[in-house]
């Protein structure tokens, strides 16, 4: 029996009775929920609801999958972490009312038991959520009083009020950040700031061609900078974005060749609107963003989807983040459009040749760097009258000095040889891994995962490059040898590559391989995730963000740096196990005794020689094999990949074939995107992983602390 208490409470705040459940309710919970065995009972957590609210098939391009996690917390009625079949049935009972998409941000801030929204209350979950480098938002604005009463007069707002609220929100919130950029007052913004507003008030909204071309807007009026009216007016198509495509389709069907001019689009506006007037501005905006690359005047549907349709994916030709196998995006599509395996052969082939030829290129520019590292390494004693090199610079010199300047590429040709098959498995392997470990859907992958990557790939590598490097060290370093025998009146005769092989035979290939290992595991394993995050972190590389090479090479340099120098001693045991012991010398047996040998004789600080021109090498050998793969593509490229080219478009993209369409998904699915479309009109934090508020300085120590920007889409 009901107490007074709950009695009256029902009276004054009303009841909401649990819904039947239906049969296909109750199958869409099944289908997704984990079953608890000491009750038996069958829930959902987090995971398993977006799994069910969020289907793999759909798209999401502009709102990520993982942000329909925060959902969960409305339909986690009673905070306990799970969600049981009642739970369920209530959210969709709350998805299938007509105005769902405000009722669920509503409950995302409203108090369960007044069904109000209470101002601090709000405005400490929006604080919990917004990007660390979003604009800053007013909530004491005159704006925000008229909604929510005075500071010294807030009132909680009922669900019509907060609806009404959030309805209007963009528009304050693009009026404060234009008066945050306009610091002098004259009513101008840069292009730049005005991209930035744009991309952190709607690039959930927003098509891939439109966020990339923002900046153009400065170019429909004289001068170089946005005014407040420029601004306005593009959010106000943006806004009526339903509408100018209803008014685009109603005219191009009158159209005899499926195309129109900014006439024909203000006729048929004038037509079937009644109370909404397309300004001079807003036409000359949308026909600005819709004609960049068709500067005839007549548009198609397909040239206006590019703007109206946020899914619209934009496909750039450009440069793969791996140096050795660039492949555009042209190309790929060039294959796929073919259905030739032959033609899928000829591809990959001459790409790989392009890339073996560029990291041949690479690595003879920096040979003769990594010749001065192997004499420095391979040097005995610690006492400078018994040295041959005093450092780096004085081995250069002497080696050009007794050898010659050829005697700097000593031993290049085994590493020319062996740099096409290293490079291929080495990037095989660790994409292969990579792609194993990485979630399908949202793209990311653990930090051990990259580890376990790249340390795969280059113990893979180690298999096929310690022959070659064994002889590449014994061949640079003979020219040493040669001098040295006769200042003591010997005669050494100088052996090929070809002997040093037949002499050393199958298991003597492979002497120092546990050190090779000990080097390459840990180098990729530091190089590739380091890379990767630098790219994705520091410089935000995204879908929608190609870098460019200059980024590319910085991130490559920096990268190699601490994975050269940290190495360095296995390196240096490496080319002490590998060089051929002179007269005099100490016979290394094994990689315990030549560490433990290395350091009682010469101390610690030889475990770290060539060091730093194993950074000096590392670094610009990965800007030489970009810039050669660039220059070899437009010297050589292959035939029928122009071709292809100019059918998939300008600028490489790929053209959308039927322009806008109806979206086909579940009706749940899309009115939970609607929602959360609503929701992100407040910040674009929510639902996204939070990252730290020093950016990259916490995960990458002794870097510059530096804010990334969040993806946008």
């Amino acid at each position: 029996m009901a107490t007074v208490t709950e009695t009256l409470k029902e009276k004054v705040l009303g009841t909401e009775l649990e819904p039947q459940l239906s049969a296909q309710t109750r199958n869409n919970f099944l289908q997704h929920a984990k079953k608890d065995e000491e009750s038996g009972e069958h829930y959902m957590t987090e995971v398993e609801f977006v799994d069910a609210i969020a289907p793999e098939g759909e798209d999401y391009h502009k709102i990520k999958r993982e942000q329909y996690a925060i959902l969960f917390s409305i339909a986690d009625r009673r905070k306990k972490d799970r969600i049981d079949i009642h739970d369920w049935s209530v959210f969709n009972n709350l998805l299938a009312k007509a105005d769902s998409e405000y009722y669920v941000a509503f409950r995302l801030f409203s108090d369960p038991e007044t069904g109000l929204v209470d101002f601090n209350s709000f405005k400490e979950q929006y604080a919990r959520h917004r990007q660390h480098d979003a604009i800053p938002f007013n909530w004491d604005s005159d704006w925000a009083s008229l909604y929510l009463g005075g500071r010294k007069n807030r009132h909680s707002m009922t669900y019509p009020q907060f609806a009404q609220m959030l309805r209007a929100l963009q528009g304050e919130r693009v009026r404060q950040a234009f008066l945050y950029f306009d610091k002098d007052g004259d009513g101008y913004i840069e292009p730049e700031e005005f991209s930035r507003i744009i991309k952190q008030t709607a690039s959930h909204k927003l098509s891939d061609h439109l966020l990339a071309n923002l900046p153009t807007l400065c170019n429909i009026s004289p001068g170089s900078k946005i005014s407040y009216a420029n601004v306005r007016a593009f959010q106000n198509v943006i806004k009526e974005m339903d509408l100018v495509e209803l008014v685009i389709k109603n005219a191009i069907a009158k159209s005899s060749d499926g195309r129109i001019t900014r006439t024909d689009f203000l006729n048929e506006a004038a037509r079937i609107t009644r109370f909404t007037l397309f300004t001079p501005m807003e036409v000359d905006i949308l026909f600005h963003f819709a004609s960049l690359d068709q500067p005839s005047g007549r548009l198609s549907i397909t040239d206006f989807a590019r703007v109206l349709d946020a899914s619209w994916h934009a496909v750039a030709a450009g440069l793969s983040s791996r140096p050795d196998q660039v492949i555009s995006d042209v190309s790929q599509k060039a294959v796929a459009a073919s259905g030739s395996v032959l033609q899928s052969i000829l591809v990959s082939a001459h790409h790989f040749a392009l890339g073996s030829i560029a990291g041949a290129f690479g690595a003879f520019m920096v040979y003769p760097i990594d010749l001065v590292k192997t004499r420095m390494q391979n040097q005995r004693g610690s006492v400078v009258g018994q040295q041959l090199y005093k450092n780096s610079i004085d081995c250069f010199q002497k080696v050009i000095r007794n050898e010659g300047f050829r005697g700097l590429y000593s031993g290049v040709l085994p590493q020319l040889v062996g740099v096409a098959p290293e490079k291929a498995i080495k990037l095989t392997v660790n994409d292969l891994v990579r792609g194993t470990f990485t979630d399908k859907q949202s793209g990311n992958i653990p930090l051990w995962a990259e580890i376990l990557a790249g340390g795969s790939a280059g113990g893979c590598q180690v298999v096929f490059t310690n022959p070659l490097e064994i002889v590449k060290i014994r061949l640079q370093v003979q020219g040493e040898a040669i001098k040295a025998a006769a200042r003591e009146g010997e005669q050494v005769t100088k052996r090929s590559a070809l002997w040093i092989v037949k002499n050393l035979g199958v298991v003597g290939l492979y002497k120092g391989a546990s050190a090779c290992l000990l080097r390459d595991m840990p180098f990729s394993a530091i190089y590739f995730p380091f890379y990767s995050h630098l790219k994705k972190d520091f410089f935000g590389e995204s879908p929608s963000k190609k870098l460019g090479i200059l980024q590319l090479l910085t991130a490559g340099a920096i990268a190699g740096m601490p994975a050269a120098y940290m190495t360095t001693p296995f390196d240096v045991i490496k080319t002490r196990l590998q060089v051929e012991s002179r007269k005099g010398d100490t016979q290394y047996t094994s990689l315990r005794h030549c560490a433990k040998t290395v350091f009682k004789e010469e101390g610690f600080k030889a475990f770290f020689k060539g060091g730093p021109a194993r950074i000096l090498r590392s670094s610009p050998q990965f800007g030489f094999t970009l810039a050669g793969y660039e220059v070899l593509q437009g010297l050589l490229p292959l035939p029928g990949e122009q071709s292809a080219e100019k059918e998939l478009g300008p600028r490489g993209t790929v053209e959308p074939i039927t322009g806008l369409q109806e979206a086909k998904a579940p009706l749940p699915y899309l009115r939970s995107r609607n929602a959360l479309k609503i929701i992100l009109d407040l910040d674009l934090g929510f639902g996204r992983p939070k990252i730290p508020k020093d950016g990259v300085k916490s995960w990458v120590p002794g870097l510059k602390s530096q804010t990334p920007t969040n993806s946008q889409g």
